[in-house]
């Protein structure tokens, strides 16, 4: 790794991480041959690698699955070749949801599957509002005594939802139980994603039985009155066990907040011991409140050594194919989250700000994907490295790069 142009001895200052989920992507047609952080303007991003310097870094080892989840971690300073145990564990720290040492929490999607195809692993980005009685009807229906344990199903966020199985010894699921996430078989038929390996059967038969459970719920009925997609089954898929995370202060020093509308990025700092700050308008969608963020941000620097702020839009913006919406994301989270970031850090003394995708999400596949991620950080201590601007592109001429992403929180805070 070539010298990333720090200097000195750095004192105690402040930190912030700003993650345009899976913003990294490639040049786009309709973008005139750009990539989305290319096509967009973003001048805070790039006065922070005119001022500081831009890498590349991988935060998805294989074989590992290329989602949030494991990214995160990665980003966060954590290795997840050790540490990962799966996506539903980390979203049931954030849902306040205990876990005993037999239990396994496993993601329950509310999707639409129409003609056997994933139409929507969102089911049309249903509320929570009316999520909670779909939830509720099939925890009536599906819950309780099975297989030695208990089936509890939790409601969450949006389409995005828990079930735990409660087991007083061995569950039926191991290490080699092999799961597909929803989106990304976008329009795909599901026949060949379905569960596998040691109690894929009763995922399986969760899944198909509860198509009869939300046929014919009232909101589905309301939500198809409209005009919308209804929610026609669950998805499980990303099941796992607790994981055991050294604290973050206890790891490297620092206090952290987590500022996410996302419960598995949420889940993982509450593991890392960091305050959850919920912020009012912030929806894990395009719509979410970008300003808001950034208001609560700024407002949680002198409390905090770090701050990190999380925003799903770019991701979801992917998923859906829509590259002039992804661009419109980037900048919104350039205007009003990464540029009051850098008008208040200073006024705090020493800083440092990291910006950075978790993972890659090309709007070409409208999937996750491996490979490496372009980051860019300025602040105290930071040398210029005269690099015009935070892209792909310039990203891939930098000698800073990081094979094991993990190891780039060290540098940012050393």
């Amino acid at each position: 790794m070539a010298d990333a142009g720090w200097i000195g001895y750095i004192p105690p200052m402040k930190y912030a991480i700003v993650i345009p989920d899976g913003c990294a992507d490639e040049p786009q047609d309709s973008l005139g041959g750009k990539t989305p952080l290319q096509a967009g303007r973003t001048p805070n991003m790039d006065r922070i690698a005119r001022t500081g310097i831009v890498g590349r870094s991988n935060n998805v080892p294989v074989p590992l699955t290329p989602a949030s989840d494991v990214a995160t971690l990665s980003l966060f300073g954590y290795d997840p070749l050790v540490v990962y145990t799966g996506r539903a564990p980390l979203e049931t720290a954030a849902m306040g949801i205990g876990l005993g040492p037999h239990d396994w929490a496993i993601r329950c999607n509310l999707v639409t599957v129409e003609n056997g195809e994933m139409r929507d692993f969102t089911a049309g980005h249903i509320t929570s509002e009316e999520g909670r009685p779909l939830i509720e009807a099939v925890q009536a229906a599906l819950g309780g005594p099975v297989n030695g344990g208990r089936l509890e199903f939790h409601p969450g966020v949006s389409y995005r939802n828990i079930l735990v199985f409660r087991a007083d010894k061995a569950a039926p699921f191991a290490a080699d139980t092999k799961t597909q996430p929803p989106h990304d078989i976008p329009d795909e038929l599901i026949a060949g994603h379905l569960p596998t390996g040691p109690g894929s059967e009763l995922l399986r038969d969760l899944m198909e039985r509860s198509r009869a459970v939300l046929a014919d719920h009232p909101v589905n009925k309301a939500r198809v009155a409209k005009g919308k997609r209804p929610a026609t089954q669950v998805w499980l898929w990303g099941q796992g066990k607790a994981p055991t995370l050294e604290p973050f202060a206890t790891k490297y020093g620092k206090r952290g907040a987590i500022l996410s509308a996302v419960d598995l990025v949420r889940g993982v700092g509450v593991l890392l011991g960091w305050k959850r700050i919920d912020v009012p308008g912030a929806t894990g969608y395009l719509d979410t409140d970008y300003a808001a963020k950034g208001r609560y941000a700024v407002a949680a620097l002198p409390d905090h050594d770090l701050v990190c702020v999380h925003v799903e839009a770019p991701d979801e913006a992917s998923h859906e194919g829509k590259a002039d919406e992804k661009v419109k994301a980037l900048e919104r989270i350039d205007e009003q989250i990464v540029g009051p970031l850098l008008e208040a850090l200073p006024r705090q003394g020493d800083w440092r700000i990291l910006v950075s995708p978790d993972h890659r999400t090309p709007l070409r596949t409208r999937a996750h994907a491996y490979g490496m991620v372009p980051f860019a950080i300025a602040g105290t201590g930071v040398a210029s490295k005269g690099q015009p601007s935070y892209d792909e592109m310039i990203a891939e001429k930098s000698d800073l790069v990081f094979d094991k992403g993990h190891e780039l929180m060290r540098l940012f805070l050393d």
